[in-house]
């Protein structure tokens, strides 16, 4: 089975024959590539398998997943798209991979982010958890999309208050319209613009070593 989008693939040096691990998809901005997301994880792979994906279309100087017709307003039907895409990669790598099903996060920025934040939507309790860094939810995907019941979903959210390309106000949004699905967010905020600080990276990566420590989803071992 080919590989049905383009991605980067770190995983643990020392692996078992038999074992499974946790893993994390890590999702671009656009203009940027699957190279330039490996620094937000970067000291968890030696803990899980990590897929960093390439949008599958041209944004100079890199790449982006959909594009937009408006502000804060993705072309529904390229976004439908870049959400098939995504989830049919997820099938694949735990597929042709050793890595737990009961442990599949997925996080991103901006166009990563949004798009984070609608798989976990959408795939609910099918994944363990999401990370958002600066990101926003879109009306169509509250409005339209089939949601999922994220009560055993791990989210983090994170935005800076000095955000000039998607406002603040956005992750309050996207953090209360979690918490209104009945999920427990974990939500940060920091000084900064559009961009995740060296502290905003920090607590990422206690949030999902913490998380990882917990006992596995309950809906799917029941």
């Amino acid at each position: 089975m080919d590989a049905p989008m383009i991605y980067e693939l770190q995983k643990p040096k020392q692996t078992e024959a038999g074992e499974s691990y946790p893993a994390i998809f890590v999702l671009h901005g656009i203009g940027s590539n699957e190279q330039n997301m490996l620094q937000l994880v970067e000291g968890l792979e030696d803990r899980f398998y990590i897929f960093s994906i390439r949008g599958p279309l041209r944004q100079p100087p890199g790449f982006a997943y959909f594009t937009i017709e408006g502000y804060g307003k993705p072309h529904q039907d390229v976004f439908d798209h870049a959400i098939g895409q995504l989830t049919g990669f997820i099938d694949y790598a735990t597929e042709r991979y050793p890595v737990d099903q009961d442990r599949l996060y997925i996080t991103g920025f901006s166009q990563g982010a949004i798009l984070a934040m609608t798989l976990g939507l959408t795939l609910g309790s099918g994944i363990r958890g999401i990370a958002a860094f600066s990101g926003y939810i879109p009306d169509f995907v509250k409005e339209q999309y089939p949601i999922r019941p994220v009560d055993q979903l791990s989210v983090f959210i994170s935005h800076g208050e000095s955000d000039n390309v998607l406002p603040y106000g956005w992750g309050l949004e996207s953090r209360d319209f979690f918490e209104g699905q009945g999920a427990q967010v974990a939500f940060r905020h920091y000084p900064e613009s559009h961009t995740v600080s060296a502290e905003n990276k920090q607590a990422f990566t206690e949030w999902v070593l913490e998380d990882l420590r917990k006992p596995k989803n309950k809906e799917k071992e029941e």
